[in-house]
């Protein structure tokens, strides 16, 4: 739906802790991720050393040689140099450090005048030069800086609008081990139309994961909209069905709204994947699929494609033969066993192609690495081998905004229901 340079998090999520899982194969997301993050968040990393900014080493040692390269020549044309370093400086570092830069430049020009005796070939012309290079690199650096942070500023929008509609999820939230990884393919963004939560309540847990159709801020409202009502009926609704039929009247409803304001995005869908975990069903799941992907099992003996008949996306049941009544897509109720992790994700993982057009299926790399170590199996595991594989198989151009979400029971059953 969406497609562009890879703007990609990398960042695996155990109970949205961010902290980075150790994987087989990552250079290729470093490259990607260093490359997509060209922002003053990446420059400023590498230009630190343990949280100290070291941006100005390097037009200090440019300083350094051009004056080392005078003393030792005595050529005028070499002094003359010193012009650069201020604009250098202007490039990486601070206002500050440009201008203690700047001012560096001036007095090793002069020294080439007083002390090392080159006043029949410098003068004030040069001067002139050294020093206006000097302040314009100040007001460069002074416009720079202001600009990075109008972006850290957007950024930190951007970052909170994530938050709020993809919530942090505690570690073994609902009595569900879960892990998950986003992978935004616009490389200016840092929201997307994906999205995933759990909602534990008195009817046990409810997962959700989706894809809006479309991209900007329209499809992240949608999201919102989605994300909400799932959290309300997810908690109230005993029958899983009355909470699919939920969400797809929320999404007729917002759908009506955005075109009731004349916006060009009135006719938005969404596919998704309604998941069910009952405490009195510890071997099943019942699940309810809108045109999603469908699930997949992976357990110690291997991944199993999960026998469901999806339904239309959110916001076209209307287009359904039985017309609007009775639409919605009907509940499966499935076997999984308990060391059994279900894996859901978005189009992004089946829309991603190699160079010769090939999509990507991640069911044989999952499989092989099974077969190699039933500990892969693991959610958190589970999410970065398809991650990386990925990544791997596109070379780093995402055609869609891409989720991974897996969730197991854990090993002491379901905890409390939360309201939240």
């Amino acid at each position: 739906m969406r497609a562009g340079r890879a703007r990609v998090s990398l960042r695996p999520v155990r109970g949205r802790v961010r902290r980075p899982v150790r994987a087989r194969w990552r250079p290729l997301g470093r490259l990607v991720h260093a490359a997509g993050r060209g922002d003053a968040v990446s420059r400023h990393e590498l230009l630190s050393v343990r949280g100290r900014t070291v941006a100005w080493v390097f037009p200090l040692l440019l300083l350094i040689g051009i004056a080392a390269g005078d003393i030792t020549t005595g050529a005028f044309e070499i002094i003359s140099w010193t012009v650069l370093v201020p604009g250098v400086a202007a490039a990486i570092c601070g206002v500050w450090g440009t201008a203690v830069l700047a001012v560096l430049a001036v007095v090793v020009y002069v020294c080439a005048d007083t002390v090392w005796q080159h006043r029949d070939e410098t003068g004030l012309p040069g001067l002139v030069l050294v020093v206006l290079g000097g302040l314009i690199a100040v007001v460069a650096a002074g416009y720079r800086v202001a600009g990075e942070r109008r972006m850290l500023h957007m950024r930190d929008i951007a970052d909170t609008t994530r938050r709020t509609v993809l919530r942090p999820l505690p570690v073994g939230f609902g009595g569900l081990d879960h892990a998950a990884v986003y992978l935004a393919a616009d490389s200016e963004a840092r929201v997307g139309g994906d999205f995933y939560d759990i909602q534990p309540g008195p009817h046990g847990t409810r997962v959700l994961v989706g894809d809006v159709q479309g991209k900007g801020l329209g499809a992240v409202e949608t999201a919102a909209a989605l994300l909400g009502t799932f959290r309300e009926a997810a908690y109230h609704e005993a029958d899983l069905a009355t909470v699919a039929e939920r969400l797809e009247v929320r999404m007729l409803r917002h759908r009506g709204h955005t075109a009731a304001l004349g916006r060009a995005d009135g006719d938005r869908f969404a596919t998704a994947a309604l998941i069910g975990f009952s405490p009195g069903l510890p071997d099943a799941v019942d699940a309810v699929v809108f045109g999603h992907e469908p699930p997949l099992a992976v357990g110690p003996r291997g991944v199993r494609v999960l026998p469901v008949v999806g339904g239309l996306p959110l916001g076209m049941a209307e287009l359904a033969p039985a017309g609007r009544s009775g639409a919605t897509p009907p509940v499966h109720r499935l076997h999984l066993a308990a060391d059994e992790t279900l894996l859901l994700f978005t189009d992004g993982v089946t829309e991603a192609r190699d160079p010769g057009g090939v999509f990507y299926r991640p069911a044989d790399d999952i499989a092989r690495a099974v077969a190699a170590d039933p500990r892969s199996a693991g959610p958190a595991r589970l999410v970065a081998l398809v991650r990386d594989g990925t990544l791997r198989h596109c070379r780093g151009r995402l055609a869609d905004d891409t989720t991974v979400f897996a969730v197991r029971r854990t090993p002491g059953g379901p905890q409390p229901p939360a309201d939240d």
